[in-house]
């Protein structure tokens, strides 16, 4: 998947000339597409996560779907954490000859504005680039998870799901239910488990096989346990990147 082709102008970006006013202040908050999909719609042109109304958000994904217009081109960008999300990047005649467009199965990050055009949800690109370094996937998947936790004091997956250790009064032996009493979060907990319970092997247990036996997860979700459970020291990778053991027994 990583040799797809990424038609590349200056520095890698894809984008359209985008002005913006000295005086905006860009906050740009990682999202997954679940949540921009179910981001409440306060006004037209305005969306909100919880109280919190969205300027710019990015996006990290594969590009599912690739549909030239006159005016515009369209990307179905899906990162498995719900249905695919309708990315626009209007097209100026000007620039024509100088953008340069992804192909499906090309990994991307977006950063735009979440906008309805007739009742579908769309992220109106500002920019889109290439994304080559597989590092930067779980590195998105985990400001995902910190710029909401920080935002809204809450635990929460990567589906926007609040965990049940953000409902009060729930609490069991003094540790609140979905956390772990070593501070793991449920989904942690399980991908630690399963590395754990696999039969002791030098090579431990690989990636694939931690895939088919966490099916019920998706995959950003193990692997952002993965990279949180590394670097905490609960796990350690052996032959490669692809191979994990659990430091304890």
């Amino acid at each position: 998947m990583w040799n797809q082709v990424c038609s590349q102008s200056t520095d890698g970006i894809i984008s359209h000339k985008a002005v913006v006013s000295k005086k905006s202040t860009l906050q740009i908050l990682p999202c997954t597409v679940s949540q921009l999909l179910s981001a409440r719609q306060v006004s037209n042109d305005t969306f909100a996560i919880s109280d919190w109304e969205l300027n710019q958000v990015s996006a990290v994904g594969v590009i599912r779907g690739f549909f030239p217009f006159v005016t515009n081109i369209q990307y179905s960008v899906d990162d498995m954490t719900g249905p695919p999300l309708n990315v626009k990047q209007w097209v100026n005649t000007e620039d024509c000859a100088l953008m340069t467009f992804a192909s499906p199965g090309t990994y991307v990050k977006v950063t735009g504005n979440l906008r309805s055009f007739s009742g579908q949800r769309s992220l109106l690109s500002i920019n889109i680039r290439c994304i080559k370094d597989l590092n930067e996937i779980t590195s998105h998947m985990l400001e995902v998870v910190q710029a909401h936790m920080q935002l809204f004091g809450k635990v929460l997956d990567v589906n926007m799901n609040t965990t049940l250790s953000s409902l009060p009064g729930r609490c069991s032996g003094g540790n609140p239910d979905g956390i772990l009493p070593n501070g793991l979060s449920s989904i942690q907990g399980q991908v630690l488990h399963v590395i754990r319970n696999f039969p002791d092997r030098d090579d431990g247990i690989s990636f694939h096989d931690l895939k088919t036996q966490l099916d019920y997860l998706s995959m950003i979700d193990i692997r952002s346990s993965l990279a949180f459970l590394i670097n905490e020291g609960h796990v350690f990778s052996t032959i490669d990147e692809h191979h994990f053991k659990s430091t304890e027994p």
